[in-house]
């Protein structure tokens, strides 16, 4: 079964703390000021989910 990564923009604060820890799995988008997951971005499970644990608003969900 595949894994997903999602991230809730709507609670994202745009700290970036996934994109300097995961940067081949986040993008941040500076006109909106958060952060997003990247199109096809769901090979590096372990990258994400440190990204995950690591989020202070706990945004993103790695499932």
């Amino acid at each position: 079964m595949a894994r997903s990564i999602t991230l809730d923009q709507d609670e994202c604060i745009g700290c970036q703390s996934c994109v300097e820890i995961c940067p081949e799995v986040f993008g941040f988008d500076q006109e909106i000021e958060k952060a997003f997951v990247l199109k096809g971005a769901d090979g590096d499970l372990a990258c994400a989910q440190e990204a995950a644990d690591s989020c202070p608003v706990a945004c993103i969900v790695v499932g």
